[in-house]
């Protein structure tokens, strides 16, 4: 009975480092959120530092992520296209981007100050998977 005990002990241990390996546990582990619960997660952890560093009103912050949340996902999926196709498609997100946040309607200096912010959120993130972020 001990050795069938030991034996599901060792068999559990091994699934578990398998799935945690894999990105299956924890926050972002590589589980996908619902555009809803990513939206709600941005305004609780992003949404404090994005207003105090570009003085956005707490309107134009909610408006700011949900146009940031649109243009990460249209981001998803590219790593499929050719470099020529991804640059293209990440111009065409880039440009409609800045459209939306023009029809908040926000300042060019707003414009800018919200694109720093998330440069320097970029810049200040942890490399995940030992190489480099695809930009």
């Amino acid at each position: 009975m001990k050795k069938i005990i030991a034996l599901l002990t060792i068999v559990g241990c091994i699934a578990a480092t398998s799935v945690m390996a894999q990105g299956g546990g924890g926050f972002g582990g590589g589980q996908q959120m619902d555009p809803a619960q990513m939206l709600e997660m941005m305004k609780q952890r992003i949404k404090p530092q994005l207003m105090e560093k570009t003085k956005l009103s707490d309107s134009e912050a909610d408006k700011v992520l949900e146009v940031q949340l649109w243009a990460q996902s249209q981001g998803r999926g590219l790593r499929d296209l050719s470099e020529e196709e991804r640059a293209a498609k990440q111009k065409e997100t880039a440009d409609e981007r800045k459209k939306k946040l023009k029809a908040i309607p926000l300042t060019d200096d707003q414009i800018k100050a919200v694109d720093d912010f998330y440069e320097e959120m970029r810049r200040n993130r942890p490399q995940r998977g030992g190489g480099q972020q695809p930009q």
